[in-house]
C-alpha cells in the first residue's frame, strides 16, 4: 500500500518505480488527503478531511496494487486536492476549490496571485513535471505507454444513489476505454459507467495534457469507493484491472494498437 502522507512534506511527488517497458503508466491525481503544515486544515474540521472532498479514498492503494502486478511505474499526487487538484488544468476555475460538496473551504477563499502562483509552483507543477519528463524518456527510448489514471467516487451524490460500480472515462481515443468497457461488462455482475458518473472530456485536465496532447492511448478508471474502502476490496479491484490489462498487453495486436502514439483530437473545448 502506498502512503503518500508520509513522506517528506516538501515532496510534491510519490514515485512507484517500475519496468518502463511494461507498456503502462500508472497516475494518481486525488492519493492523498495530507496538507502541508503550513496550511493546517485549511480551516476545516479534521473529520472533513476523511471524506472525498479531500482526496479519492482507495484510489492510491489500488494504485500500489497495480504498479506491483504489473510491474508498472506509477506516480502519484502528495497532497490533498483541496490544496490544488492536479486534475484541472492550470486555468481551470476549480484548481483550488472554495466550496466542495457543501463543505465552504476557508483557507481558500481569499486566494491572491501570489498564492496562487505558490501553489502552482510548488504542489501542481512538480506533479505534471515528473510525469511529463517519464514521458518524455520512454518515448524517446521507443516505449510509449498507454496511460490509466486511478479515480473513486462516492456511491451517492447530492441525494442521488449511484449505480455504477465502475466507470471508464475518455474523450476522443476509444483504442483503451473500448476495451476496458467491453473486459468490466463480461462480468454480469458488474453496473459499469460509460463516461459515468462523470464524464472524461473535460479540457486541460491530466488525462489531456499527458494522453490527448501526446496520442497516448488512456482512460480514466472510477471505482466506487465503498468497494475500495479496505484492503480487501483494493486488492479484489486491482486484481480485476490487472487481469485485463495483462490480457491486453499480452495480445501482440491490442499491445501494439495501445502503446502507438496516435491523434484523435478531443471533443473537449475550453470553458
Amino acid at each position: 500500500m502506498v502512503d503518500c502522507r508520509a513522506v517528506d512534506g516538501a515532496q510534491a511527488v510519490t514515485t512507484i518505480e517500475g519496468d518502463a517497458t511494461s507498456g503502462v503508466l500508472l497516475l494518481c491525481d486525488h492519493a492523498s488527503n495530507a496538507l502541508p503544515p503550513a496550511y493546517g486544515t485549511l480551516g476545516l474540521e479534521a473529520a472533513d478531511l476523511q471524506r472525498h472532498i479531500a482526496y479519492d479514498i482507495g484510489a492510491a492503494a489500488v494504485v500500489g496494487e497495480l504498479s506491483k502486478t504489473l510491474r508498472a511505474p506509477a506516480f502519484l499526487s502528495c497532497y490533498s486536492r483541496l490544496l490544488i487538484d492536479c486534475n484541472r488544468g492550470a486555468d481551470d476555475p476549480t484548481l483550488m476549490m472554495q466550496l466542495s460538496d457543501g463543505a465552504i473551504v476557508p483557507g481558500n477563499r481569499t486566494l491572491d496571485a501570489t498564492e496562487r502562483l505558490h501553489r502552482l509552483n510548488a504542489f501542481y507543477r512538480p506533479y505534471h513535471n515528473a510525469v511529463s519528463g517519464h514521458l518524455d524518456r520512454v518515448i524517446a527510448a521507443g516505449h510509449p505507454p498507454m496511460l490509466i489514471s486511478i479515480h473513486s467516487f462516492t456511491p451517492v451524490w447530492k441525494g442521488l444513489e449511484r449505480p455504477w460500480h465502475v466507470g471508464v472515462l475518455w474523450d476522443n481515443d476509444a483504442r483503451l476505454s473500448n476495451r476496458l468497457l467491453a473486459g468490466l461488462r463480461a462480468d454480469p455482475e458488474l453496473c459499469v459507467g460509460d463516461n459515468q458518473p462523470y464524464s472524461g472530456r473535460l479540457y486541460g485536465d491530466c488525462m489531456w495534457q499527458h494522453g490527448t496532447s501526446r496520442g497516448l492511448a488512456h482512460a480514466i478508471i472510477e471505482i466506487r469507493q465503498d468497494l475500495i474502502a479496505d484492503v480487501e476490496g483494493q486488492q479484489a479491484w486491482a486484481w480485476r484491472i490487472a487481469s485485463l490489462l495483462t490480457a491486453l498487453l499480452d495480445c501482440r495486436a491490442a499491445r501494439a494498437d495501445l502503446t502507438t502514439i496516435q491523434y484523435f483530437g478531443s471533443h473537449t473545448t475550453a470553458g
